[in-house]
Formats: structure tokens, sequence, C-alpha cells
């Protein structure tokens, strides 16, 4: 992993996480189809239930997540992306500890997630089930999909 990683509040208003989050999309689509892609646009992460961070190592961009307030006691990850330039450095791990971090001090008591359940995304479901999440069931406004996996961790 780079040293002196920065993680900060974005914006996203910045050329660089539109980028990153065009790569996001673009690679979602690669391996699911439309009504089963959950990625959000700039727009819709601007609201003001989610916080967004980015990941920084000397001016250049690493990634990204965000935590979505379901309610009170319950928190989603949101948009957590590694630049392929950048993936198997630590980069998301760095991410994951600030998100789980941060759900913590709000006083969470569970953190969910949705992601692919395409091989492509083999990669995430392990790094989130190393940090303690386990498969569950559909929260908020999701439905079972076939394209799709849910994890949670109770904090």
């Amino acid at each position: 992993m780079p040293t002196a990683l920065e993680i900060r509040i974005d914006d996203l208003h910045g050329p660089e996480i539109a980028a990153l989050l065009h790569e996001h999309l673009r690679d979602m689509a690669l391996h699911s189809p439309p009504e089963s892609i959950h990625a959000l646009d700039l727009d819709a992460l601007r609201r003001p239930e989610i916080t967004f961070w980015t990941v920084w190592h000397n001016r250049e961009l690493l990634g990204c997540g965000a935590i979505k307030q379901l309610d009170a006691a319950h928190g989603e990850i949101k948009s957590m992306r590694t630049s392929m330039h950048h993936r198997r450095k630590g980069v998301a791990a760095a991410m994951l500890r600030h998100i789980l971090g941060e759900a913590q001090r709000r006083g969470y008591q569970r953190l969910s997630l949705e992601t692919g359940a395409p091989v492509a995304f083999a990669p995430a479901r392990e790094l989130y089930a190393r940090f303690g999440f386990e498969p569950c069931g559909p929260f908020d406004d999701y439905v079972e999909d076939p394209y799709s996996v849910f994890m949670t961790k109770n904090l």
C-alpha cells in the first residue's frame, strides 16, 4: 500500500472523481444488466444522507467509498471503488477501515452492502468477508437479484 494515504470527504465536483465513477459505472455494465446495476451517479451521491470519501496519494486519486444512512442504526456502503491502476495495493482495505470507523462513530448497529454476484466481483466479496461481513437477504429497497450479493456486519 502506498504510504501517506489521505482519505477525505469529497464534494464530487472534481474531474478525477467524475472519471473514476465513470470507470466504475462502465465496469458494472460489463458484468450486470442495467436493471441490476445499483451504483449511483454523481448527482445521486450528492444526496444529504450520503457521505462520500476519496483516497489520495501525492495528488493522485486511488479510490473512493461512501456511507448512506438508512436509519439511525443502519448504514449502507456505497460506491466502493479502487482505480484500475491501483488495485491489490490495500486502497480498498484502507477505505473500508475508514468507513467502519465512521459507522461506529455514528453509533450504527449494522452496516450493509450490495455487490455483484458474477466472478468479477469475487475480490470485493472476499474483502468484505475478511472484514466480517456475512451474506444476508435484501435490505432497504433492494429485491432478490441473481446478479446481486447482499452482505451485512453487526457493529
